[in-house]
Formats: C-alpha cells, structure tokens, sequence
C-alpha cells in the first residue's frame, strides 16, 4: 500500500473526528463573532435559534440511551458464563474505585497548593438556593434508585429526598418532615441493575431464555446502526451549542479574568488525571501505548466535549472502543454502561475543588477532618451521578450543605461551569474507555474461551488461514 493510500485510508478513518474538531471551533469562532457584532445582548429567543440544531441533537441521542444501554448490558451479560462476567464486574469495579479516588485526591492537593479563592474580592451574584439534605439521605436515595418502584417510570422519573421547611425557626433541621418525590429525569442506576439482572437470568436459562436474549442482541446491533448514523449530525449541533453558549453568558472577558485561577485549577487537574495518571494505569497494567488508544478514542472525545453529557456520548464511546481499539463487545457493552451511571472522574475531581474553593471566598478555615469529610462525600455523591449536562452543579450544593458551606455562593463559578462541564465529560470519557481496555485485556483468558465454546470451530479456522490449507479444518475434525 501506497503512502497516498495510507494517508486516504487513515484520512476516511478520521473524517468524523475532524469534522467535530471543526464543529467545536467553528462554534467557538462564531459565538465569538456574534457576540461582537453588535452592542446589546443577544435575547433569549435569538439564543435559542442558534440552539435549535444541538436541542435537536441531543434529544435524538438520549432517545437512543434506554434501548441501547438496556439491550447492551443484557445482551452482554446474558452471552457471558456467570464466573466470566462476575470478573469482569470485579475488576471493573476495582479500577472505578481506584481512579475516582485519585482524582478526588488529585483535586484536593491541587485546590490546597494553589489556593484560587485566597484574597478575592467578591462582587455580588445570583443566588442558589441548596438543597436542605444530608450526606446520608443522597447515599440513600442512590440505594433507593437501585429498586424502582415501577420500570416504566423508572425510564422518566427517579426518587429524591427533600426536607419540608415547616417555616419555624424553633425547629432543627433535624425534625423537619421528610418527603420522597419523583424527579423528572432517567433513572440511569436503576435500570442498570434490571438490565444486569435480567442478563445474568437469561444467561442462567440456557435454552429456555435464549429468544429473548437473541432479541436484546439483535435490538442491541439495530441501536449501534441507528447511533452511527445519528452521530454524522453532531459536527453542526456541536457548532449549535458551543455557539449558543457563548451568547448566553454575559462577560466573557470578565468571567476568565475573576475565575481564572479556579478555572485552571480545575482543567490543570483535568489533564493531569486524564492525561498522566489514568493513562500510567493502563500502561503499568496492559504495556500497550496509551497515546495511542487516546487517539483512537478522539471521536467520543469531541463528541463528550461538545454535548457535555456521558450518556450521550455512550454509543458514540462503545462504538469507538469496539472498531478502533478493538474492545471486545463482552467488555465495552457492560462494561461502559456501568462506567457512565458510577464512574465520574472529572465530576469527583471537581467537585473538593469547587468547594475548597468556595470556602476560601468565604475566608472559612478548614481543619483536617474537613477535607477528609469533603473528600468521601465528594467521591460517594460522583458515584450514580447522571451523565446529563449541569449535574456537577446539583451534585455540588448536596456537598456544599453537606459541610455547612453557604450555598448560595454556588453563583461565583456558575460563569465558567459550562466550559470546565465539557472538560470533565471528556475525562469521564477517558476514564470509561481506559477501564474498559484494561479490563479487556486482563480477561483475555476468559474471553478466549468463552468464544471457543461459542463457535469450537474458531480455532481451528484461525490456524487454518495462518497454515493457508483449506483442508486443515477437515483434518481437525
């Protein structure tokens, strides 16, 4: 083959990748341009013209979530004998646990050397409100949501725990009432668990339960084929919602310049996590290259950066892990769904950094206990966090009411979340598809012989193209 060959080859291999490069600078350059075009602020309806093709997008992607992480997982795990996928749960489990707890580590020794909130000069700003819950009654919720109630609400709505204001000041918070509701949203958690318990069923069943498993995969096939088309859109909506975003928010100049040293804070953490450490993991584990397995992956990259969302960038990561990386379907299909519902890096990271940050604003002192107890809520509140974009703000109210943090002062990194949003779904990113790689290539043994016992023959075929006799099969059997 041919340089020129090569280059066209490796060319058509990436012209989705480029094309969403080009999709989230092109937003850039003109959200830029617009702002400047004139003197008063873009209305919120010209916003949301601008907005109208990245909606479209990411309405037409989460459409696409429910059947293909429920069909995915249970297809997946009702293919894999009982011990083979309780390994690859386990060790994924290990990798998650290992990684999340890294990164929270990594943010705090960063957010406590750099210091970016020592001597700011406030300036007043919009007010949040936090939530009026325990540590305890999130970590509770999250359990709750592992059993719903009913699996079709479960699709559209999941449980929350709010405490009633009686609207007394003689009466602790402690005695207040409290009410579980139903928050619109997908329980993402609850679902996993009914997919992986239907799987490991229907995998028990043998015989009697393979229809149905035959239906989850050939649905599981028939959303990947959807998805892959879908995706071809998303260098123009990307465009849609970068563009938009920048017209949203009032002073761009202003924001960077009073946040910047939050702002790199924050992304220094980011890259070092994405970057140096999981990547030394993946090394240390497989010794595979792991720049290389990054830049088969930049296509879910992107798309993780331009829709701020791990869900929905889900079918683009599997699809990306499967053909480029050459993942076993076993692995992406249950592994990934996983990752995105429990393992969020960028989120874990974020969030002792937010919160160190904002008692540094506030000149609050924190003692040792203080940062531990910022640490574990931060890493058990980023386990079953949905992958939408804007849940590392509601997640970080549950920590800042957890340790007697005000709240409302949520509002001085408001300004620049939006942007530190999509750099933590792309390490989410990262995180998900190098646990996967390196779960993949430890249980090499597994699945090797899980697909002999599939398909005996398979071997035999292999060494019969290596020997390059057609007759070497016949003489096996």
């Amino acid at each position: 083959m041919s340089k020129f060959d090569k280059a066209k080859r490796c060319l058509k291999g990436s012209a989705l990748t480029l094309c969403i490069v080009t999709g989230v600078v092109s937003g850039i350059a003109l959200g830029i341009i617009l702002r400047n075009s004139r003197a008063e602020k873009w209305k919120p309806r010209e916003v949301m013209y601008f907005k109208l093709l990245g909606d479209l997008f990411l309405r037409t992607l989460k459409a696409l979530i429910l059947p293909l992480i429920v069909a995915s997982l249970v297809s997946a795990i009702g293919s894999l004998d009982l011990s083979v996928s309780g390994k690859i749960g386990s060790r994924a489990l290990l990798y998650y646990m290992v990684t999340t707890a890294c990164a929270v580590t990594q943010g705090i020794i960063l957010v406590l050397l750099i210091g970016p909130g020592r001597g700011a000069n406030l300036q007043a700003g919009d007010q949040c409100v936090a939530q009026n819950v325990s540590t305890t009654d999130t970590l509770l919720d999250l359990v709750r949501n592992m059993f719903p109630p009913n699996l079709v609400q479960a699709t559209m709505q999941g449980t929350q725990t709010h405490m009633v204001d009686p609207k007394n000041d003689t009466i602790a918070m402690e005695d207040w009432k409290i009410e579980f509701r139903f928050v619109d949203g997908m329980n993402l958690m609850g679902l996993v668990v009914f997919a992986t318990v239907l799987g490991i069923t229907l995998g028990k069943l043998g015989p009697k339960g393979k229809p149905l498993l035959d239906f989850f995969a050939s649905l599981s096939e028939a959303m990947m084929v959807i998805t892959s088309k879908v995706v071809w859109f998303s260098p123009i909506a990307i465009c849609s919602l970068v563009c938009s975003q920048l017209l949203e928010i009032s002073n761009v100049s202003g924001v960077f310049s009073n946040l910047g040293w939050y702002f790199g804070t924050v992304l220094t953490g980011l890259m070092i996590h994405g970057f140096v450490v999981v990547p030394t993991i993946f090394w240390v584990v497989t010794r595979r290259m792991p720049f290389r397995f990054i830049a088969n992956m930049t296509q879910a990259i992107a798309t993780a950066f331009g829709t701020a969302s791990s869900s929905a960038t889900l079918p683009v990561t599997i699809s990306c892990l499967e053909d480029k990386n050459h993942v076993d379907q076993h692995v992406s299909r249950f592994v990934l769904p996983i990752g995105a519902t429990i393992n969020m890096d960028g989120t874990a990271l974020y969030l002792p950094v937010g919160a160190i940050y904002i008692a540094q604003l506030c000149e609050m002192s924190l003692s040792l206990g203080d940062v531990i107890a910022i640490s574990l809520i931060s890493t058990t509140t980023s386990i079953g966090a949905a992958g939408i974009p804007q849940i590392g703000m509601v997640i970080m109210l549950t920590v800042l009411n957890s340790v007697g943090l005000p709240g409302e002062f949520i509002a001085y990194i408001m300004p620049v979340d939006w942007l530190l949003e999509r750099f933590r779904t792309a390490v989410n990113i990262m995180g998900d598809s190098f646990g996967a790689g390196l779960v993949h290539h430890i249980s090499a043994d597994e699945l090797a012989r899980l697909t002999r016992k599939n398909n005996p023959l398979e071997k035999y075929e292999e060494e019969a193209e290596k020997e390059n006799d057609v007759n070497f099969i016949e003489s096996k059997i």
